[in-house]
C-alpha cells in the first residue's frame, strides 16, 4: 500500500524576498489564496482510495509557511489538523525559511500536528545566497536545523545547483555541510530559468549561464550518492513537472524525468570504476536489485551502448540481496 502526500502551496505568502530564481506562480501553478475548502477538496481527492495512513503526510509548500500572517497561519492548521487527528495522516509537514520562525512558531506547530519541516537552504555558501537575493545566511540554516532538531521535528532540508555565482565544487560543499546538519531528508533541484525573474534577465544579459541538463546530472549523481552514503533520504531531485514550468521556462536543467536520469549515471559511473579497477573487457553481468534493472539500463538503454562502446557487453539481471545503487559485476 502506498504512502500519499497532499501538497498544498501557499504562492509567495509570507516571503519577504524575491530570490532571483523565484516564480512561485509558475511553480504552484496558483496564486490563489489557500482556503479551508481547498484543503478539504484535496484531502478528498486524495484518499478516495486505499493508502498507508501511518506514512502519508498533507504538506504546505510554496511560500514561507511561519512567515506568512500568524492568524492565517493558524487558520491553515486548524483547517488541516482535524484529518491528523482522524488517522488518516501521521502529521502536517510544511516549508519556510531558516529566518522566520522561533520557539513560539515551533511550539504553535506542534500544537497543530506539524512533524516535518523544510528549510530552503538553497547554498551554504554566504556569496552565493547573496547573489541570489536570499536575504539569510549559511549560518542562520545551521541554527534554524539545530532548533528544529530540539523541538522533535523531522528535518528536512533544500539544496538547489547551477545558482548564479555558484559551482559544482560549492555545491559538493554545500552537501557536505548538509550532511553534516543530519537532516532526514534532503530535496535537490537544478536551477530552472522561468520568466519573470531576475535570473532570466541575467540571463537575456549574457550575465548568468545555466547549467545543461547533462552538467546538472553529473553533479546530482554525485551529491545523491552522497546522500546515500550517509543514510539520507532523497525526497525530491529535480523540479517537479506541472503548473505553469513547462509553459514559463526559459533555460537550464529541467527533465520530466530528471531523477531516473541522475540514478541511471550512478550506476553508470560505479559500474565504470569496477571496469576500469579491473581491467574488464568482453562480456560481463551486472547484478541489481530488481527494482533497479531500468536504471542500471539506463533510457533507451543507453548504459548498454555506452559500455559497448568501451568494449565491454553487459547483460542485466536481478539479485534481491543487493540494496539500492549497489551492483555485482561477473565476468
Amino acid at each position: 500500500m502506498k504512502h500519499i502526500n497532499v501538497a498544498l502551496f501557499v504562492p509567495h505568502e509570507g516571503c519577504p524576498h524575491m530570490c532571483s530564481f523565484c516564480n512561485q506562480k509558475t511553480i504552484s501553478g496558483s496564486a490563489k489564496k489557500l482556503t479551508k475548502e481547498d484543503i478539504d477538496e484535496a484531502v478528498r481527492i486524495a484518499t478516495e482510495h486505499e493508502y498507508d495512513k501511518a506514512n502519508s503526510e498533507i504538506a504546505f509548500f510554496g511560500g514561507s509557511f511561519t512567515a506568512i500572517d500568524k492568524e492565517y497561519m493558524t487558520y491553515l492548521l486548524e483547517s488541516a489538523y482535524p484529518y491528523v487527528k482522524k488517522g488518516l495522516f501521521k502529521g502536517i509537514r510544511c516549508s519556510t525559511r531558516p529566518d522566520a520562525f522561533d520557539s513560539e512558531i515551533l511550539n504553535i506547530l506542534k500544537k497543530y500536528g506539524v512533524t516535518s519541516i523544510e528549510l530552503g537552504a538553497q547554498s551554504m555558501s554566504d556569496k552565493v545566497l547573496e547573489l541570489n537575493d536570499r536575504g539569510h545566511t549559511a549560518q542562520d540554516v545551521v541554527r534554524a536545523s539545530e532548533l528544529i532538531k530540539e523541538h522533535g521535528f523531522e528535518l528536512g532540508l533544500q539544496m538547489m545547483t547551477g545558482l548564479y555565482g555558484d559551482t559544482d565544487e560549492s555545491a559538493i560543499a554545500t552537501a557536505e555541510k548538509i550532511i553534516s546538519l543530519k537532516p532526514e531528508t534532503v530535496r535537490i533541484y537544478p536551477t530552472v530559468v522561468l520568466g519573470n525573474t531576475r535570473l532570466a534577465s541575467l540571463y537575456e544579459k549574457g550575465e548568468y549561464t545555466p547549467q545543461t541538463v547533462d552538467e546538472a546530472v553529473n553533479l546530482c549523481s554525485e551529491l545523491l550518492d552522497m546522500f546515500n552514503e550517509a543514510s539520507i533520504k532523497v525526497i525530491r531531485l529535480g523540479l517537479h513537472s506541472g503548473g505553469n514550468v513547462e509553459a514559463e521556462f526559459i533555460a537550464g536543467a529541467y527533465h520530466p524525468a530528471f531523477r531516473e536520469l541522475c540514478e541511471s549515471r550512478l550506476y553508470f559511473e560505479k559500474c565504470c570504476i569496477f571496469i576500469k579497477d579491473n581491467n574488464i573487457t568482453g562480456n560481463i553481468t551486472i547484478y541489481v536489485s530488481p527494482s533497479e534493472i531500468s536504471k542500471m539500463t539506463g533510457q533507451k538503454r543507453s548504459n548498454i551502448e555506452r559500455l559497448s562502446q568501451m568494449g565491454v557487453y553487459a547483460k542485466i539481471k536481478p539479485d534481491a540481496k543487493l540494496g539500492k545503487y549497489m551492483l555485482r559485476i561477473e565476468e
